[in-house]
């Protein structure tokens, strides 16, 4: 095969279906054959033209995993054949000012993929090796796709937990992120309290391992939390409704909130009338998720 299939976006949401020449991969990167990509809300960045040059076109998807085909010069441990994995961040670059401090979150040359650089809605991916993560064999494809990036967003709040088994915590918005939340906290041993609007999620939410299911619709989700004794902590998946909603859920202490999607000032805002700083966010500061 001389050419791969790939799907690219040019302006905001001018989609084509395109044949693109194979080429082998540059110095430290991989390429490898797309078998599944997420589809996250942070594509909308490529999707409606949010970036530095709407004009060229991008491949849009980072929640890719597929299996290694070709490795590009000074690559060590992968080999052809592994199967692999890479997020919303594509890789460090080793050398600029953060990477050199550790922190390899804020490099400063680092790709994003389908977002600066092609992603996964193509039949082929390149990608720099340091991106990668590997993907275990007992896990399908188009199971771990989601874990790349709604699925850690949501594991590194929970993990920024500094709570007792068997405590409760919320999650709030049982959509692409809160659905992975609500399995994490179980297998974390918390008891879980799923918060969404309606009871169409409810099955589902017990189904997934929530404990208690809130309907927000239905009843004041701060006072169902109270009469449940109180969350130590709730993980916020919907920015438009979680920030005007938490008074209190305890009645002598305040629970932290990670939030993965509100802005910095309703963050502030929240934390003023909880009287209490709210948990880290999990997204990283790149702005993974809009």
């Amino acid at each position: 095969m001389s050419t791969y299939r790939a799907f690219q976006v040019t302006g905001k949401r001018q989609f084509e279906l395109v044949e693109r020449e194979l080429l082998g991969p540059q110095p430290g990167h991989v390429r490898f054959r797309v078998q599944s990509c997420g589809v996250c809300h942070s594509d909308v960045l490529a999707v409606e033209g949010l970036r530095a040059d709407p004009s060229q076109p991008v491949v849009p998807g980072h929640e890719v995993v597929g299996v290694i085909d070709a490795l590009g010069e000074q690559v060590s441990g992968w080999s052809v054949g592994d199967r692999v994995g890479v997020g919303f961040l594509g890789g460090q670059c080793g050398v600029c000012v953060w990477c050199r401090r550790g922190d390899f979150v804020n490099c400063e040359n680092q790709p994003r993929p389908g977002t600066t650089a092609d992603g996964g809605y193509a039949e082929v991916v390149y990608a720099r090796a340091t991106g990668l993560v590997r993907i275990p064999d007992a896990l399908a494809s188009v199971d771990a796709s989601p874990l790349l990036c709604a699925g850690i967003t949501t594991y590194n709040a929970l993990q920024k937990l500094n709570a007792e088994p068997d405590a409760l915590v919320a999650i709030q918005g049982i959509g692409g992120l809160g659905h992975l939340g609500v399995q994490y906290a179980n297998k974390l041993g918390y008891r879980v309290a799923a918060i969404a609007r309606g009871t169409d999620k409810a099955v589902l939410a017990e189904k997934l391992g929530a404990h208690h299911y809130i309907d927000s619709a239905a009843v004041d989700p701060a006072k169902a939390l109270q009469e449940l004794g109180g969350a130590v902590a709730i993980v916020a998946t919907a920015a438009s409704w979680w920030s005007s909603v938490w008074a209190t859920t305890r009645s002598r202490s305040t629970a932290p909130i990670s939030s993965l999607a509100a802005a910095r000032s309703s963050a502030a805002s929240l934390a003023r009338r909880l009287k209490t700083r709210p948990a880290c966010s999990s997204a990283p500061r790149t702005e993974s998720h809009p």
